[in-house]
């Protein structure tokens, strides 16, 4: 959201005529609304053509105050997502020397201090919007933050072999009645679960689950299920909210090495 803030800031200074080249206040068309033109987001969910829900639109995570969080910290913390009564696993030893020694430096060294992806669950879990397009065949996710996107195919394919792991995996997705299912596999084992830097190694299998209960509001729920970092698999669910009347932004990190330049 910091870059989200800094445009907006920068629309107000600059006028009306920026924000209109910012698509930062237009009407979503298309949408529900009440007698006063506020978006009504408890609506009932739009259907596809095929029937099932669409969840296309722009969403943004509907956070509850961190619970657990340690004091010292630098973003999202899985445990701060977890249901009230349930806790994270235990990880197998090789996880979890990682995991400390990453706490121990502060997660310094993590992914995205140098521009490079989040990953999932991570990606879903910061305050940046995102962007959900779906189409027969296939579903894309855009993530306003580091103008990432995902493809998601539902037509009928499976997971590829993997020569090359990704930082995202490879999607693919079903429909469950009118919960959207999401697998993902072919994971790299260079980003982190979380700011936190809780690890996941490239055995990581991912499973989401997305269902829009009316026209503003979504719920995803995910499930880890890393057997070379974890006891057992392990779920979490994450609340969305439409955002109506905006737009995304591009959010691009410049690499490390320019922040030489930025002193002069």
């Amino acid at each position: 959201m910091r870059s989200r803030s800094f445009v907006l800031g920068f629309v107000i200074v600059m006028g009306s005529q920026t924000a209109s080249a910012q698509w930062l206040n237009h009407p979503t068309p298309g949408i529900p609304r009440t007698a006063d033109g506020k978006p009504n987001l408890a609506a009932p969910a739009p259907k596809a053509a095929d029937g099932k829900p669409d969840l296309s639109g722009l969403w943004a995570l509907s956070r509850n105050p961190p619970r657990n969080a340690p004091a010292v910290g630098v973003g999202p913390n899985l445990d701060d997502y977890m249901r009230p009564g349930e806790s994270i696993p235990p990880m197998l030893p090789a996880a979890e020397a990682l995991y400390r020694q990453r706490r121990a430096n502060q997660s310094a060294d993590r992914p995205s201090g140098h521009c490079l992806p989040h990953g999932i669950p991570d990606q879903m879990l910061l305050g940046a919007p995102i962007k959900i397009v779906q189409n027969p065949g296939l579903t894309l996710i855009l993530y306003e933050e580091f103008t990432r996107f995902r493809q998601i195919f539902t037509d009928g394919r499976g997971h590829p072999p993997v020569a090359t792991p990704a930082w995202f995996g490879f999607s693919v997705g079903k429909w469950e009645g009118d919960s959207f299912i999401v697998e993902t596999r072919g994971f790299n084992d260079k980003s982190w679960l979380d700011d936190y830097g809780r690890p996941h190694t490239e055995a990581l299998h991912t499973i989401e689950r997305f269902g829009r209960r009316d026209f503003g509001h979504m719920e995803v729920e995910i499930t880890i299920d890393d057997p070379q970092s974890y006891t057992k698999p392990w779920s979490f669910p994450l609340q969305f909210q439409l955002l109506a009347d905006t737009e995304l932004i591009e959010d691009v990190c410049d690499n490390e090495k320019d922040v030489v330049h930025l002193r002069h």
